[in-house]
């Protein structure tokens, strides 16, 4: 009979939250983060690394490093605050950043409420288009009111000043105008 050799669960493991995979990151940002809760003091939360520390971890670049770092910090999973070491002859120099990791919670919280927000978002302006769509839809032609007006644009009225959401091109006629040019364009 073998004898399998019992493993301690909290030796030699890094505890990664299975929520990371549903916040919509990217590959390089879970990596990075799965680093850092690797080399995390787990009672402080803080861990210590530099750049390319990382990079060569993770085998990325120092820049690409620091791109998913701000891309953690967005998602609120981390937030860093600079060190500053002292060196021998007294003089102070920038240290690594220190990285503190934030509870999942936090940041689950944090991404339902950006979600939250963006669909606010969607929805006002879905309906901003139906008004104005309606208000197109309803208007009659402007009066000339003393200016001369092609023949194309008096007939859209109002309406062509909507552009694409009543599906016509009323910014293109404008861009060729007489007046955005500034020169008078010859029939012919």
């Amino acid at each position: 009979m073998i004898s399998i050799p019992k493993r301690d669960p909290a030796k030699n493991f890094s505890p990664l939250p299975n929520e990371v995979f549903y916040l919509g990151l990217s590959y390089g940002a879970i990596a990075v983060y799965g680093y850092l809760m690797h080399i995390e003091d787990r009672k402080t939360f803080q861990s210590y690394a530099g750049y390319n520390t990382i990079g060569r971890a993770v085998k990325m670049s120092a820049n690409t490093v620091r791109k998913y770092v701000l891309e953690l910090e967005d998602k609120h999973l981390i937030y860093t605050e600079p060190t500053t070491v002292v060196t021998r002859d007294g003089r102070k120099r920038n240290g690594t950043l220190r990285y503190h990791i934030r509870p999942i919670q936090e940041t689950v919280d944090y991404y339902h409420e950006q979600q939250l927000r963006r669909l606010e978002l969607d929805t006002e302006q879905q309906k901003v288009q139906a008004r104005l769509s309606r208000l197109c839809a309803a208007q009659e032609p402007l009066p000339t009111a003393g200016r001369p007006m092609t023949p194309r644009a008096a007939e859209r009225g109002v309406s062509g000043l909507c552009g694409p959401v009543c599906g016509t091109d009323g910014l293109n006629d404008f861009q060729n105008s007489t007046v955005n040019r500034g020169v008078e364009k010859s029939a012919g």
